[in-house]
């Protein structure tokens, strides 16, 4: 009986592959999608008055009321508010105006309809 021996690789199977060309890594870099850049933390009054519809100077008015974050940032220094700050004032503002139709609805309705079962026909 003879055994079989397995033939050995050729040099083109047993060494690593040369890298690609230059030009190739270089198209392939260029078709690469990039990465989004990260938001900002920290966002402008004019920034956050486009985002709320509202002026600049209300926005300046909401962070000494204590409804926004905000803080002298930079030399010179200059407003600036937290991003997380308008987010949580969104959430704040939604909730206000759920609570205030569902007020308004509680206000239409008469007491009967709330507190006497009603009949069946």
């Amino acid at each position: 009986m003879t055994a079989m021996v397995a033939d050995p690789p050729s040099a083109r199977e047993s060494y690593p592959q040369r890298a690609a060309p230059l030009e190739a890594r270089a198209a392939a870099a260029h078709n690469r999608v990039m990465p989004e850049a990260p938001a900002s933390r920290y966002l402008s009054p004019a920034q956050v008055a486009e985002l709320l519809d509202l002026e600049p100077d209300e926005v300046l008015e909401l962070i000494a009321a204590g409804r926004l974050r905000g803080a002298r940032l930079g030399a010179p220094a200059r407003w600036r508010v937290e991003r997380a700050s308008v987010e949580e004032y969104l959430v704040e503002q939604h909730e206000d105006s759920r609570r205030r139709a569902l007020w308004r609805e509680s206000n239409a309705a008469s007491f009967p309809e709330l507190w006497v079962p009603r009949r069946e026909r």
